[in-house]
């Protein structure tokens, strides 16, 4: 998996641009009377309305499936979700109110998902998953003892693994989009602990061994442990 990191600027710039379109899509519905069931027009046409490109919309309307208000059927199209209308208006007016997370947040929302993701991992993972895992500990393993200055992204993956291997679609989904972000936050807020690489090495790896061993409560005290150190040098308590 590639992680495009993109700036603190960018991330703001896309979701001004994604608002702006949930906001005329609520305006649309309102607009139309559409009701919990009706169909959207195409991302085609709310493109030409909206004088945007089609990329955008479909980033607004998979934020709003994210958030259960659309339903996209393969073959279909766009549905509105049967939760009513008044649920809806307050659900995406939350949405536009929303701005961008700190690091703070970010790291407790990880910290939240990854000891219940590293927990189910070890009563679920397939071999497949094994594979996968290993593959991310060795690549960061190698980046680490190349010398290069860091290896923040190949920690990440791994740690995504761990997400995959859950088994829960939910948890993998909303880590795959809050890891970018702490990518950027990570190498901003993150001092210099080089003396430490060889320790999360092996912290990597007892993690790998307790959900090969299929171990969930080691798993997740060895998370916690992880957690612990390297969020100390982060300055995040």
């Amino acid at each position: 998996m590639n992680l495009d990191v993109l700036s603190k600027n960018e991330n703001q710039e896309i979701t001004v641009r994604v608002k702006k379109i949930i906001s005329q899509i609520n305006d649309l519905i309102t607009q139309k009377h559409f009701q919990p069931g009706d169909r959207l027009p195409a991302e085609r046409i709310l493109a030409e309305k909206f004088n945007v490109s089609r990329r955008s919309v479909r980033v607004a309307i998979l934020k709003l499936e994210s958030y259960g208000i659309l339903i996209s059927k393969p073959q279909s199209g766009t549905f509105l979700a049967n939760i009513g209308t008044v649920a809806m208006k307050g659900m995406i007016e939350d949405i536009l109110s929303l701005g961008l997370p700190n690091f703070k947040s970010l790291v407790e929302t990880r910290i939240l998902l990854e000891l219940k993701a590293v927990r189910l991992a070890a009563e679920r993972r397939t071999e497949l998953d094994l594979d996968r895992i290993k593959a991310t500990l060795n690549a960061h393993k190698a980046k680490l003892e190349s010398g290069e200055d860091d290896a923040v992204q190949e920690d990440l993956l791994f740690h995504l693994a761990i997400a995959k291997a859950s088994g829960n679609v939910t948890i993998n989904q909303i880590m795959i989009g809050i890891t970018p972000q702490i990518i950027v936050d990570f190498k901003k807020y993150h001092t210099a602990y080089d003396d430490l690489d060889e320790l999360r090495i092996n912290e990597h790896l007892d993690i790998f061994k307790a959900i090969k061993d299929q171990k969930p409560n080691e798993a997740e005290q060895l998370m916690k442990k992880h957690f612990k150190l390297l969020y100390e040098y982060c300055g995040v308590s």
